[in-house]
């Protein structure tokens, strides 16, 4: 359950850990990347309350704990240079394992009341301009002569999911052949959540184009994009694409696949589209997760102010 990490805690304490894992995994159904940064910061505050305390640290030694224990856990991972977003999760990671141990009855710690959750830097998405966008998702410096007409296919038809459906780069690589061929789309997210992503001429003519360019049989039920050898695609293959066209199409360092997700978003928002709307169609479990590009949107409304205004 732990995927090789090994926890320093003696074996009472890291018996409690792996059940903690197993049910964000089964009752909480917590995305699988996310699971492993939990088990990992786990693992990585076991091994230090190991040096901490001199040996691994029991079901008593978690349960006596003082906020200056945490508080020195923390100072060590800031020391070594991890940001304060790793910081947080890590301390969310430590808290979640704390409340189902005390759900359960295995140990508790008031202490971790005292501890203050380190502050964010605020982060705005920064989607591309719709015209990059159009210019990245259609593919236009693509035909080289180099590159297999089927890989430019294949391509060019994940750039229009994430643009065009709003698709997060692992649901668009990961959509099966059958998936394909439903309109609306019907995406599994993160957590095990379903939705429906629309399924435009555009988005239908790549999908086709890719089909039957591909020269590897496609299984029905599994992933449709294939590498190069016939394996599944790696999300890494489709970053080296967009970092290619940022030269061609002078796109900022910001200009990602994930930014191409942001875009669809921000573009349907200055189109008049319903807030509610998009967060069905990005899949969000809550809303402020989605107002976030209203903020986006008001910026690019001042920036076009600015410069267009003759006072400005």
């Amino acid at each position: 359950m732990n995927d090789g990490l090994e926890f320093g805690f003696s074996a009472d304490a890291a018996d409690v850990a792996v059940r903690w894992l197993q049910s964000l995994k089964s009752e909480r159904r917590m995305a699988a990347k996310t699971l492993e940064a939990y088990a990992r910061d786990v693992s990585q505050f076991s091994q230090f309350l190991k040096d901490h305390l001199g040996h691994g640290a029991e079901v008593s030694d978690l349960s006596s704990l003082t906020v200056t224990d945490f508080r020195s856990f923390m100072a060590q991972r800031r020391r070594g240079g991890v940001e304060s977003r790793t910081l947080a999760r890590q301390l969310s990671a430590i808290r979640s394992f704390y409340r189902f141990s005390e759900r359960n009855g295995h140990f508790r710690n008031a202490a971790l009341s005292g501890l203050r959750t380190p502050k964010l830097p605020h982060a705005v998405p920064k989607p591309l301009s719709i015209d990059a966008a159009r210019k990245v998702a259609a593919g236009d410096v693509f035909s080289t002569g180099e590159t297999p007409k089927w890989v430019e296919a294949r391509d060019r038809a994940v750039l229009t999911l994430l643009y065009a459906c709003g698709l997060r780069i692992s649901e668009a690589i990961g959509l099966t052949l059958n998936q394909s061929k439903s309109a609306p789309l019907v995406i599994k997210g993160k957590g095990g959540k379903t939705r429906i992503a629309p399924v435009l001429p555009r988005v239908r003519e790549v999908l086709d184009s890719y089909v039957a360019l591909c020269p590897y049989p496609l299984k029905p039920s599994e992933p449709m994009f294939r590498g190069v050898r016939g394996g599944e695609l790696n999300a890494r293959n489709i970053q080296l694409v967009i970092e290619r066209m940022r030269g061609a199409l002078n796109l900022p360092d910001t200009a990602t696949p994930h930014a191409l997700r942001h875009s669809f978003a921000t573009h349907l928002l200055g189109n008049g589209a319903d807030l509610r709307v998009i967060q069905e169609l990005l899949g969000h479990a809550s809303l402020s997760s989605t107002q976030i590009y209203t903020e986006v949107d008001r910026a690019h409304l001042l920036e076009q102010y600015r410069k267009a205004h003759a006072r400005s």
